[in-house]
């Protein structure tokens, strides 16, 4: 086994514990010295792969989005599948974990990890992007959308899905947040020019969402 497998082993089992101790016993509450009981490794391995528990939460952060855009990438090169399928599946398959994510998602909510929600939004929307943008233009040669901006679209879409449907930022009442995914879906039709009633699917996932996030 190379070096750097086992260095890269090493540092996955570290975030492995680390985000069941943050899920399990609450990020603020967990110390280095928790992660370094659970993993038992010295204080000096810790700090050989990562600099604080900061540190350690971002990379948390960054597998969940990393998987959710793997499995993107996954859908978007499926050569039998058209963009709105395309769409839907990306949409639908983001996170099969739901239990971990939301857990994941309470701890991003408090007060003190606000950076790095923020920082999480932000990755989610630039990895995501490319992929979705390579869909929307498929979709245009197949005469399902039209659009003259198909990236600058989607970035609109995921800034304003990830931030206005983000129970850690806002607290809609139930009425107000369906007519909001009422609203989202009209616009995510209209912005792309497809069929009405083509992404009516979105409906049920941002009303069924425990975050209301798009890469639920």
């Amino acid at each position: 086994m190379s070096v750097s497998k086992k260095h890269e082993e090493r540092r996955n089992e570290i975030v492995n514990i680390a985000e069941m101790l943050f899920s399990t016993k609450g990020y603020t509450k967990t110390t280095v010295n928790d992660i370094l009981k659970s993993a038992e490794i010295a204080k000096g391995t810790f700090y050989h792969y990562f600099q604080s528990k900061e540190e350690v939460m971002d990379a948390v952060v960054m597998r969940f989005i990393a998987s959710g855009v793997e499995a993107a990438q996954v859908i978007a090169s499926d050569p039998y599948l058209n963009a709105p399928e395309k769409i839907f599946q990306i949409i639908m398959a983001q996170n099969p974990e739901a239990s971990r994510k939301e857990q994941l998602i309470e701890q991003l909510h408090q007060i003190n990890n606000a950076e790095m929600h923020q920082k999480s939004l932000v990755e989610t929307i630039l990895q995501l992007t490319p992929v979705l943008t390579e869909v929307i233009e498929q979709g245009i040669e197949e005469g399902k959308f039209k659009t003259p901006y198909p990236k600058e679209t989607v970035e609109f879409l995921l800034v304003s899905s990830q931030f206005l449907f983000d129970e850690g930022i806002f607290q809609w009442e139930p009425q107000e947040l369906m007519q909001k995914a009422i609203a989202f879906t009209h616009i995510f039709e209209t912005s792309l020019g497809a069929e009405k009633g083509s992404f009516n699917f979105l409906l049920h996932k941002l009303m069924h969402s425990e975050d209301g996030e798009m890469y639920e």
